[in-house]
């Protein structure tokens, strides 16, 4: 209770309402409904064959959403540190947050406007705002060393997490609603994806407005280098983090672990569906109501792993998520056979998904130099993006060699056995000295 009384708590407070306000956006736009719509908009625009042709491209219209989800994600690996970088050094991490969620919150309400053959319009308007949704969650993650001291940073971190799956969770289910009564909303269903993917747009601009009244920004912009534009001064910037990142070996070994158990956590996320629908024969609504119960059950999970990290430390709570996640894949492996066990294993994997991605950034927070938080946080993010593709590809390729789900879905625990080897021999006391080290070197230099 003291915590909450300091003079910081409407900041804080505005910090956890952005993570509700564009929770939503991952959930009804990215999981829930732009795939499967956006591609049977490409199929009405399709050739006889079944392919667009984006700039004269042909691709397969079942392959157009991929292709941009990826597009989106190479764009990022290439503007995210670079962003980082200009926002530590100009200080503008507030200008740049909200800069960001609201170019991405309308381009999420531009989303209305795709029907009948306007695939083009439905990709690019995705791409741009996938683009600014993880643009902003850097400099939103970066605000999190500002907000509180080390010792408080788990807890902060997971409430912030448990209120992004609440927010992301309450839009969800409101807008299920709306598709499954469509008829009695006198709409389509091709109408009642439209109005869902606007009123992400619509949540996410709405509620960023108490993290844009309360958020404040911290230090003065440093003046630029003689004859040196802003572009210019961040690139220095990024090279000269690059180059200091090697004295950090602590946090670059946590980086790796990170890379890894993370690209397990996103692969499992995303394929889950896919293993129910075609090893377990679950139904779209079995699998839907799945989603959503994730949701929900997150918040309580992220909450409780506050709680356990409190007596055992973020660490040792990480390291006991990744050897739960790894018994929930030997379960779906050996265990599940129907709709029930699906729904249990829905229920572990939701309990240890807010922990282990809100300590995970906690963590983090503190072996980061002071004042480079979004440079850092920039290669933190895109540590998860850029290697999304790997986790996938064992998963197909244990498919294809095997022909067994179980076997897929099984594979998939060496990417957290092989985090949970690295996080073990990270030292997160000496990661902090390393941090506290080279920042008034780093500072001088500047």
């Amino acid at each position: 209770m003291a915590a909450l009384a300091r003079e910081g708590r409407p900041e804080r407070v505005g910090w956890y309402v952005y993570d509700f306000a564009n929770s939503a956006f991952s959930t009804t736009v990215v999981t829930v409904f732009t795939g499967p719509y956006l591609t049977s908009v490409a199929r009405a625009a399709a050739d006889p064959g079944g392919y667009v042709h984006p700039l004269g491209i042909p691709v397969l219209a079942g392959s157009f959403f991929p292709y941009v989800v990826s597009l989106s994600v190479f764009f990022q690996v290439l503007l995210l540190p670079l962003l980082g970088a200009i926002a530590d050094y100009s200080r503008r991490k507030k200008p740049m947050l909200f800069l960001f969620a609201y170019a991405g919150s309308a381009a999420t309400v531009g989303l209305y406007f795709l029907e009948g053959t306007r695939y083009l319009l439905g990709g690019g308007l995705f791409l741009l705002a996938n683009v600014c949704f993880g643009a902003s969650v850097v400099f939103y993650n970066a605000w999190l060393p500002d907000l509180a001291p080390p010792e408080d940073r788990d807890s902060v971190s997971s409430v912030g997490w448990a209120l992004g799956y609440l927010g992301g969770g309450v839009l969800l289910l409101l807008n299920l609603i709306l598709f499954s009564r469509a008829r009695d909303f006198g709409l389509t269903s091709g109408e009642a994806v439209r109005i869902s993917l606007a009123s992400a747009g619509a949540w996410w601009a709405v509620f960023s407005l108490v993290p844009l009244a309360t958020m404040r920004p911290r230090a003065a912009a440093r003046p630029l280098p003689a004859g040196e534009g802003l572009l210019g001064t961040g690139f220095r910037q990024l090279r000269r983090t690059f180059a200091e990142a090697k004295g950090h070996p602590q946090l670059l070994l946590f980086l790796g672990a990170y890379l890894l158990y993370n690209d397990g956590i996103q692969t499992v996320i995303a394929l889950s569906s896919q293993f129910g629908q075609e090893e377990l024969g679950l139904s779209v609504s079995t699998l839907t109501t799945a989603i959503l119960m994730v949701q929900f059950v997150a918040f309580f999970g992220a909450l409780l792993f506050n709680a356990f990290a409190k007596r055992v430390g973020a660490k040792a709570a990480v390291a006991v998520s990744l050897v739960l996640w790894t018994g929930t894949l030997v379960y779906a492996y050996a265990g599940l056979r129907d709709a029930t066990g699906f729904y249990a294993m829905a229920a572990c994997v939701a309990v240890v998904l807010g922990g282990s991605q809100a300590l995970s950034r906690s963590l983090f927070s503190r072996m980061i130099p002071v004042g480079q938080e979004a440079e850092y946080f920039s290669l933190y993010e895109v540590s998860e993006r850029g290697t999304s593709w790997l986790g996938p590809l064992f998963f197909g390729l244990a498919l294809q060699f095997t022909g067994s789900y179980r076997v897929a879905i099984l594979s998939l625990a060496v990417f957290f056995i092989a985090g949970l080897a690295l996080l073990l021999r990270v030292d997160v006391a000496r990661a902090e000295a390393e941090a506290a080290t080279p920042a008034t070197k780093g500072n001088c230099s500047t």
